[in-house]
């Protein structure tokens, strides 16, 4: 099906739903690299007027990825739940976001909806969306999860502590691991990226996080974010594997490029729910996307890198995560090119994931040669913060120097929790309190090195 309509007196075409939904998106170098970009502001403007009045329901009959060649989108449609998407059957688009938006929509009915949404109304909705609109939906938007820790409740803002270090040094680690603690970070995960993805090295570090967790008494899920070849492999093994990772796209093509199909995303995640490791919950996945990651394996099929994200969320719904996240800024400028579209990207992100029922958290996060800074980083995650978001990643000092990119660090989520009023997890929380890491207000206290609590003599 193809649409036309003019704006200033020039007529644009639209061939298909790809490309409507593609030319609608806000600007972002991405959809240039890909050539699949509106070529002025006008176009995109016609665009987004076309999308507005299109119904919710054309995307049940037209697909932006063909079915019969694409898993992912086998795995949408055969999924869509007819009767929760029975409320909103008759809207378009745009009607679509005027409810969203309405004071009458509240979280039970944002919850009840979430099965009847496929990716790409969701996607759809998102590109109509001012900043404030995404974090005005997003805010009364609830996903909870939990396998030690609860997550995503309202007036909480967990953090996945990431001790990462160049070479999986065991001391390294655990000195970042211990500084993260102190500032009341990990109540999301504490997740480390191996420099290698080899079975002993990884079974060593997660032997190093599942021993720290038992010798602190704390509530807290490890992972070591390896493929998922590889977790399965030490699973057999009886590795102490809380969570299965896996970074995944929106196209059955994408996902091949990360060298993982749904089959073993599924034997994974039915292995990791034997272990029966969880004590408030049953979530034991953990998925990072990331817009462009599906242009960068060539496996885009000439959708705009915001559908195909929002394409990825319906992968991690599949398998009951614990934990998704976007990585907004790693994958570097030649996707999101400057702070301002990073800022977009991670909100549209949080947004689409969370009204598909998945339980999103972002990295707030830049490379070094994009066009960003900490203002932009503060930004977003006072905006997250807003909007409800499940976690954040944070580092040290607010730099990886494992993967070589700045993200937050745990000061950082420790001003936007005392600024917006948010707290961690609950479990973490009342451990923080047992150990000695909340004053009478709440606050993590300032500890000089003579005034360190039992925590550090549990690690020695």
């Amino acid at each position: 099906m193809s649409w036309t309509t003019s704006v200033g007196g020039h007529s644009y075409t639209f061939a298909d739903l790809r490309e409507l939904m593609a030319k609608a998106t806000p600007a972002r170098s991405g959809d240039v690299l890909a050539g699949v970009a509106a070529e002025s502001a006008a176009e995109r403007v016609a665009a987004q007027t076309v999308l507005a009045d299109l119904p919710l329901a054309h995307f049940l009959d037209e697909a932006v990825v063909p079915y019969e060649d694409d898993d992912v989108t086998r795995l949408i449609l055969d999924s869509h739940d007819p009767d929760a998407f029975a409320p909103v059957r008759s809207l378009t688009v745009g009607g679509f976001r005027d409810r969203l938006l309405s004071w009458q929509t509240d979280t039970a009915a944002l919850t009840a909806l979430a099965p009847g949404l496929t990716p790409e109304m969701v996607a759809a909705v998102s590109k109509l969306c001012r900043v404030g609109d995404l974090v005005a939906i997003a805010a009364k938007t609830r996903v909870v999860t939990g396998l030690r820790t609860t997550l995503g409740l309202p007036g909480r803002l967990a953090t996945r502590l990431q001790p990462n270090h160049p070479t999986d040094d065991a001391v390294g680690i655990t000195a970042s691991l211990v500084d993260g603690l102190l500032h009341g970070s990990g109540d999301a995960v504490i997740g480390i990226n191996p420099a290698t993805d080899r079975p002993s090295t990884v079974r060593a570090l997660l032997e190093l996080l599942d021993d720290a967790r038992q010798r602190l008494a704390a509530p807290i899920q490890s992972c070591v974010l390896t493929h998922v070849t590889t977790t399965l492999e030490l699973l057999e093994q009886g590795a102490p594997v809380d969570l299965v990772f896996q970074s995944v796209a929106g196209t059955q093509a994408a996902n091949r490029g990360f060298g993982v199909t749904l089959d073993q995303l599924r034997e994974a995640h039915e292995a990791a729910l034997a272990l029966r490791r969880g004590t408030v919950g049953s979530n034991v996945t953990y998925f990072e996307t990331g817009q462009g990651s599906a242009l960068s394996a060539d496996a885009h099929h000439g959708c705009d890198q915001q559908t195909l994200e929002a394409r990825a969320y319906a992968v991690c719904r599949a398998f009951d995560p614990l934990l998704v996240n976007t990585v907004v800024g790693f994958i570097g400028p030649e996707y999101l090119y400057d702070g301002k579209q990073i800022l977009r990207a991670g909100l549209e992100d949080h947004l689409c994931g969370k009204l598909l029922g998945v339980p999103m958290g972002v990295d707030v996060c830049y490379t070094n040669h994009a066009e960003a800074d900490s203002d932009d980083t503060d930004t977003l995650l006072l905006t997250l913060g807003a909007a409800g978001c499940s976690f954040v990643i944070t580092v040290p000092g607010g730099d990886d120097i494992m993967l070589n990119y700045q993200s937050l660090s745990f000061q950082d989520v420790l001003q936007v929790r005392s600024t917006l009023g948010l707290r961690p997890a609950p479990e973490f929380e009342a451990w923080l309190e047992t150990v000695g890491l909340l004053d009478d207000a709440g606050r993590v206290p300032q500890l000089g090195p003579d005034a360190l609590p039992a925590l550090t003599s549990g690690l020695s």
